[in-house]
């Protein structure tokens, strides 16, 4: 048994058994990931992938268990590779984010400089997706870490540390008649007008949801997407209201554009930073953590990670929140 058979494997599996697609991430060859997986069964005495001719149509029984035990085989490979560099070359590496295009795009930009500037040596990895993708890409160890806001229940598997509270805002153009009303804008006045906010999914859409319909009031919404400047594109255009995170909000760069404060009619959403359990931190993956969130300092991070119930966890996190900042 070879590790990079069981790096095979694993990547097949994360493919959706495309061994094709394995063999593009593995910068290898299809025929030979095959004869790889073929040696590594026959050596075994038993069958990981059900075959429908050449095709791998699904993971048997056998193989799921055995898929179990090489991702811990190969994590743990990884963490010995990093306690190694950490004591080699301590201020270089490789450090991957997952997240959504929010954060990257308004709440990273600021904690990449500075930290670019503390780890020079230190190749920077983002990534982009939706809350389901950013969850799976950290716990299979495609990214070291997650920021994300929404779908936390897609996040058990991995240690999610609460770094702020956000709330939302309303932008339209000078010439609307939210523009021009006076006070605290009310949730039925937003739902007699169009709206354009985010896709259902990103960027703390549920809790819009969930105030629409707490006040019995079904918003019309005409357009979605999970940039934050294509809906103030789409503002500018006069298709409806925009509602954003409050943080997209440039008061230079969007002077055309008139924001009303929302954060009193929706509840405040939490952005976190997560890590699969038993990641090996460096001391450089220690330092990003807190510049994101100052208050997540090593020990509490290594309080969190010591934590194997999930529920415990959540609990925990659920004490940390009541004393996040706001952005």
């Amino acid at each position: 048994m070879k590790l990079r058979q069981l790096h095979y494997i694993q990547e097949v599996a994360r493919r959706g058994l495309n061994v094709t697609a394995a063999a593009e991430a593995l910068f290898t060859s299809q025929p030979g990931v095959s004869k790889q997986i073929r040696l590594l069964e026959d050596e075994l005495g038993i069958e990981i992938f059900v075959r429908n001719g050449k095709h791998l149509t699904e993971i048997t029984p056998a193989g799921e268990r055995i898929l179990e035990h090489a991702e811990r085989v190969l994590r743990d490979v990884q963490n010995i590779e990093r306690v190694a560099e950490e004591f080699r070359y301590s201020d270089r590496g490789d450090l991957s984010i997952a997240t959504t295009h929010t954060q990257a795009r308004y709440a990273l930009p600021n904690v990449i400089d500075r930290f670019r500037r503390d780890y020079p040596r230190v190749s920077l990895h983002l990534h982009q997706g939706s809350p389901p993708q950013i969850a799976r890409m950290a716990a299979s160890g495609e990214v070291d870490f997650a920021v994300a806001t929404e779908a936390m229940e897609h996040f058990d598997d991995l240690v999610m540390l609460p770094c702020y509270h956000w709330n939302r805002c309303i932008l339209v153009p000078p010439d609307h008649p939210l523009a021009q009303s006076k006070g605290q804008l009310a949730l039925s006045e937003l739902g007699e007008h169009p709206l354009i906010t985010y896709t259902f999914g990103f960027t703390g859409r549920s809790k819009l949801d969930q105030a629409f319909a707490a006040r019995g009031i079904r918003p019309n919404v005409v357009l979605t997407a999970v940039d934050a400047d294509v809906i103030k594109t789409y503002v500018r255009l006069g298709l409806g209201v925009g509602i954003v995170a409050h943080m997209a909000y440039d008061p230079e760069a969007d002077k055309d554009l008139v924001m009303r404060p929302a954060d009193h009619l929706f509840e405040a959403s939490t952005t976190h930073i997560g890590f699969r359990r038993g990641l090996f931190l460096r001391r450089f993956m220690y330092d990003f953590i807190e510049h994101f969130a100052e208050h997540l300092t090593p020990e509490l991070v290594d309080e969190m990670a010591g934590i194997s119930d999930p529920v415990q966890r959540r609990a925990r996190a659920a004490e940390m929140q009541s004393s996040l900042p706001s952005h």
